[in-house]
């Protein structure tokens, strides 16, 4: 069996060597190992790939035991137990389109359960892939029963994260905080400089040579969530706004792309305001 297991506690003496002789204990064999200690709040985070021939069950039990005195935060998966991603849209399909396809080519290890929108433009998109689509109407249900009938999806499909593919829609702050840690949002990385509606439209104004988009997790603070991975490209004065928007929705979907991989490899680590990505 090839297992994933991370950890997160405060820094001290003997984590490294309390996780190895935990695996060394279940019959593991470490193919992978990354770490990391934050010198700013001493959180210290792992991340450990091994095979082992002990059930999970029994994995889990001597993994647990051996670091208790750590205090940690531990998770334990299976690499072939993919994660669940419940994806929101509204009316745009790039990014949408990017993760079905590589998600079809094997290339990024999650399932989708299913797809919300409050708009059913992108229905026959979603149900050509054979993925449930579900229209929520925000503006006729209201953003509290709306986000109710989102939560009810995202507990009965029992999914591990939710990826805002272009969703038009500011959560609030409770929703935020049920899903704490596990929303991933894309926006273009002229925020907050370029505040409000047509920003491709405003930095084409003011002649800017660089433009990109940010993966970051979702708080109650708009767009100030911890930041997972950003991208950029070079323009010039010769780019029209339609050159940055298309420019712009090739780095979105890509930055999204990388951050949905990222979370579903268990590679991203929360740590205060900021994260820390293997």
């Amino acid at each position: 069996m090839d297992l994933i297991v991370t950890l997160s506690c405060v820094d001290q003496p003997g984590i490294v060597h309390a996780m190895t002789t935990s695996v060394l204990s279940c019959g593991g064999n470490i193919t992978e190992n990354q770490q990391f200690t934050d010198p700013i709040t001493h959180t210290f985070v792992m991340r450990t790939r091994f095979e082992t021939d002990q059930s999970l069950a029994g994995v889990e039990s001597t993994i647990t035991q051996g670091l208790s005195h750590l205090k940690p935060k531990i998770t334990i998966r299976p690499v072939n137990q993919k994660k669940k991603a419940l994806i929101l849209v509204t009316t745009e399909s790039h990014c949408l389109r990017d993760l079905l396809y590589l998600k079809e080519l094997d290339e990024l290890p999650i399932e989708i359960p299913a797809v919300i929108s409050n708009h059913q433009t992108l229905r026959s998109l979603v149900e050509s892939h054979g993925i449930a689509f579900h229209h929520i109407d925000t503006e006729k249900l209201g953003k509290e029963k709306a986000e109710g009938a989102i939560k009810q999806i995202a507990d009965e499909s029992k999914v591990d994260f939710l990826l805002l593919a272009r969703y038009m829609q500011i959560l609030s702050p409770s929703f935020c905080q049920s899903f704490d840690g596990r929303v991933i949002n894309i926006h273009h990385s002229f925020l907050p400089g370029f505040k409000g509606a047509k920003p491709y439209h405003q930095a084409h104004e003011r002649g800017v040579k660089v433009i990109g988009a940010t993966a970051h997790f979702v708080t109650s603070s708009l767009d100030e969530g911890p930041i997972i991975d950003q991208d950029v490209a070079h323009v010039s004065h010769s780019s029209s706004p339609d050159d940055l928007i298309a420019i712009g929705r090739d780095i979105e979907r890509r930055v999204l792309s990388k951050a949905a991989k990222l979370y579903a490899e268990d590679k991203i680590f929360i740590v205060g305001n900021r994260t820390v990505v293997f």
